[in-house]
């Protein structure tokens, strides 16, 4: 009955929340994405803010993908239609019920109800892959390091924690080029920020520098103004160019560079949370890598990404 429609979606309407703000962290295997994400999510609070993997929504396990003709990197591989509907859910404040893909056995377990909050950050290999799915996200970011940088983070992790050896993880590497070539790299061309973590080209620093981060910020959305930051460090920690995408659209670069002392950065760092209107001191959770091992240049690419979800929530 339309009488009974209407009653049921004022009720709806009533009870819906505010609406979340949705970051996506798009980029290749061990491009970066769950570390970024780990200390933004920490440095908002589990009560505020929640991550959601997208590479839950593979179609098939480790075993079944071995008689397929494609990697996990491929549209055809994963549940596209099923992300896309549960994003929707998510950008407007609803529940949904997650697959789940368990990465230390390669098995599909058992799926999880995730609850809409503040701050929603969505990681993965194709959150960004879909005009559908783009549509859900206040900022895009997609992590972009050198490959032969991201090929070492991914042999380092794969045989520490899932297993394989050398040899298999650089096989599978070979194997994923292709479809890494033809599905993730382009959705860089979506992304508000490109972010680059490698060492810097022109200079000889010593083994053991930290690397410096590159971010390509698109005028697709609202960036801090960085004057009152650049200025009082004369430029050695960050500075920003005007120069051009991959589809020479012009756009601000913004470079952090690793080799400086950690003092400085964290001068630099102190004066964006200012801009932030946060009590106290930026969370030291910002820039951990590890337990024992810490990146200014992330610390402060995270702390421009804290700006966006911040701002994008007022």
């Amino acid at each position: 009955m339309p009488d009974k429609a209407v009653r049921i979606a004022r009720a709806a309407a009533d009870q819906r929340p505010r609406r979340p703000v949705l970051l996506a962290i798009a980029g290749d295997s061990a491009a970066g994405k769950t570390t970024l994400t780990r200390g933004l999510v920490q440095a908002l609070g589990p009560e505020r803010c929640v991550a959601v993997c997208v590479d839950d929504y593979h179609r098939f396990d480790r075993l079944e993908r071995r008689g397929k003709p494609f990697t996990a990197l491929h549209p055809d591989c994963n549940h596209v239609e099923i992300m896309e509907q549960h994003l929707q859910l998510l950008a407007t404040g609803q529940p949904i019920l997650k697959p789940v893909y368990d990465h230390s056995t390669g098995q599909l377990a058992r799926p999880e109800l995730v609850e809409p909050n503040d701050f929603i950050i969505v990681e993965g290999l194709l959150p960004l892959v879909s005009k559908l799915s783009r549509a859900c996200f206040e900022v895009a970011v997609f992590l972009n390091p050198p490959e032969d940088i991201r090929r070492g983070w991914k042999v380092a992790r794969d045989t520490a924690k899932r297993g394989y050896t050398a040899e298999q993880v650089h096989a599978e590497l070979d194997r994923r080029e292709a479809e890494s070539a033809a599905h993730i790299r382009p959705q860089q061309h979506h992304a508000d920020i490109v972010v680059r973590f490698a060492p810097i080209p022109v200079r000889d620093d010593p083994p053991g520098t930290p690397l410096s981060a590159e971010l390509m910020l698109r005028p697709t959305i609202r960036h801090p103004d960085l004057n009152a930051v650049l200025v009082p460090t004369n430029h050695r920690a960050i500075h920003l160019k005007l120069e051009r995408d991959p589809d020479g659209r012009p756009c601000d670069t913004l470079h952090v560079h690793g080799y400086v002392p950690n003092e400085e950065a964290r001068t630099v760092q102190k004066a964006i949370w200012s801009t932030l209107d946060q009590p106290g001191e930026p969370p030291p959770c910002l820039g951990q890598i590890t337990p024992t091992r810490r990146s200014e240049p992330m610390a402060i690419t995270q702390l421009l990404l804290l700006y966006h979800l911040l701002n994008a929530s007022t």
